[in-house]
C-alpha cells in the first residue's frame, strides 16, 4: 500500500463520487486495505501517516457511506481490540481496486505520452 502522491509516475488517482458530498478514493481504499492487512485501525492509520483520530473518523465516515458498515471494530482491553472488514467492506474495496486497474489500463498509453512530454523538475 502506498501513500497517495508517492509511487511510480505517472500516477492517476480515481475518486468515485457516490452521491453529492460523498466520495470514495485512494485514501479511504488504502485505509480499508490497511485494516484488512493489520487487523487494526490504529496500525492502518500509522501506515498512512495519519493520526488515530483521523483514521477512526474516516472509518466512521465509511460505515455511514454505505447501506451496511464496511469495518467492524472491537474495543480494546485485556484481549486487545481489533478491526476487520465486513463482507461489504471487502466487496467495496475489491470493486474500487478493479476500477483503478481498469482505468490505469485504459489510460496507460496516454499517461506514458504525458510523462514523456513532461519536464523533469527534480
Amino acid at each position: 500500500m502506498k501513500r497517495r502522491g508517492k509511487g511510480a509516475l505517472p500516477a492517476l488517482h480515481v475518486r468515485v463520487d457516490l452521491v453529492p458530498g460523498v466520495s470514495f478514493g485512494p485514501g479511504k481504499a488504502d485505509l480499508l486495505q490497511g485494516i484488512a492487512e493489520t487487523g487494526s485501525i490504529a496500525a492502518a492509520g500509522r501506515r498512512l501517516g495519519m493520526s488515530y483520530k483521523r483514521a477512526w473518523s474516516l472509518v466512521e465516515t465509511l460505515n455511514r457511506m454505505f447501506r451496511a458498515p464496511l469495518v467492524s471494530a472491537t474495543k480494546g482491553g485485556l484481549s486487545g481490540g481489533g478491526a476487520v472488514l465486513t463482507p461489504e467492506g471487502e466487496a467495496v474495496l475489491a470493486r474500487y481496486r478493479a476500477i483503478q486497474a481498469r482505468v490505469a489500463a485504459a489510460a496507460a498509453e496516454e499517461l506514458a505520452a504525458l510523462h514523456a512530454a513532461a519536464a523533469d523538475r527534480r
